[in-house]
């Protein structure tokens, strides 16, 4: 922006200033030449010259600070935020600076809730995908059951069927309520001394009937001492979905083998499979909501692993998905000791 002379003397107080500079100089100066004649002209000269610097100084603050004013009206008004010059003037220097600052949070602010708009839509996409899905599946399965030609028998089964898709469709809207709770930093963990044991049969007693009828192999290898501090019913949530995930990509007849340990540092539970393991390629998004890898069933939908990497890490603890070399998957929860 142009700082003109004009705008410069449309502030009041410097119309004032100058109006207060001629009076004060004209009695000065008229009382120069009356003392003394000679005296008038240097007298008249210094003080033409102090006004000159003392408005040239003043006429540039007040360029500073209109273009201060120019920045943030822009910012009032949405356009590009572009940082200020350095000044090295004292209490006008640290009003720059602040402003200064105040651009940058404001920028970081908007990048991250563009992020986050962005994500919104993203998610409301995915979800309104999976939802249609099993919707679609169950207004079909209503249709056919409703044809005169359909069995008693078809119509059971239909009805079976409908009942599995309503049972999906409330997980799935479960673990998004869960999902968002966390998002919004809803829930208050729990911080409690539990036996290692007691997370994993915890989180293990749902999947029992699930392995028993594909023929999958459990196996624990966890100290009695080992322990872990944290919040048992969301944790054991956790560990639950990051076995079923195991017990999807095991074959029939496999082994889920799971490991605790605890020292001085950290309580860790190692979760290993051996099954076909994670492609390269999913391994940077494999905690992404709503992310199917390349071997994922019809049937998944890219969450439980997502809830699990977010219950793990909302309790200062950390969830890394590597393979095996022998073969298979590796999950690796670590719960870090701190002194509060």
């Amino acid at each position: 922006m142009r700082y003109h002379i004009s705008d410069y003397f449309r502030n009041p107080e410097i119309r004032h200033q100058l109006a207060a500079f001629f009076l004060l100089g004209t009695v000065v100066v008229a009382g120069s030449f009356l003392l003394w004649r000679d005296g008038g002209f240097p007298v008249l000269l210094i003080w033409f010259f102090m006004g000159i610097l003392h408005f040239a100084e003043s006429f540039f603050r007040y360029r500073k600070i209109a273009e201060l004013a120019a920045v943030i009206d822009d910012i009032l008004h949405g356009k590009d935020m572009a940082l200020l010059r350095e000044v090295s003037e004292g209490e006008l220097s640290i009003l720059e600076s602040e402003v200064n600052k105040m651009l940058i949070r404001l920028r970081e602010q908007n990048l991250r809730l563009s992020h986050d708009k962005q994500y919104l839509a993203d998610s409301l996409a995915n979800l309104s995908h999976q939802l249609k899905t099993p919707l679609t599946s169950m207004n079909l399965l209503v249709t056919m059951g409703e044809r005169e030609s359909a069995s008693e028998e078809k119509r059971l089964e239909y009805d079976s069927k409908i009942r599995a898709l309503l049972q999906k469709m409330q997980w799935l809207i479960d673990v998004l309520l869960k999902i968002s709770k966390l998002d919004a930093d809803a829930v208050v963990f729990e911080q409690k001394e539990y036996p290692l044991r007691e997370l994993v049969q915890k989180a293990d007693a749902p999947l029992e009937i699930a392995m028993e009828l594909k023929g999958i192999t459990l196996e624990t290898e966890i100290t009695e001492e080992s322990s872990f501090s944290g919040d048992m019913k969301w944790t054991s949530e956790a560990v639950e979905n990051i076995v079923k995930n195991c017990m999807e990509h095991t074959p029939a007849g496999g082994k889920i083998i799971m490991t605790g340990r605890e020292n001085a540092v950290f309580s860790e539970l190692v979760i290993t499979d051996n099954g076909e393991g994670i492609p390269e390629e999913d391994l940077p998004h494999l905690f992404e909501r709503f992310y199917k890898g390349k071997n994922s069933s019809e049937e998944s939908v890219g969450i439980g692993l997502a809830l699990a990497h977010m219950i793990v890490t909302k309790q200062r603890g950390t969830l890394k998905a590597e393979n095996r070399r022998e073969g298979g998957a590796r999950f690796t929860i670590r719960f870090y000791k701190c002194t509060l």
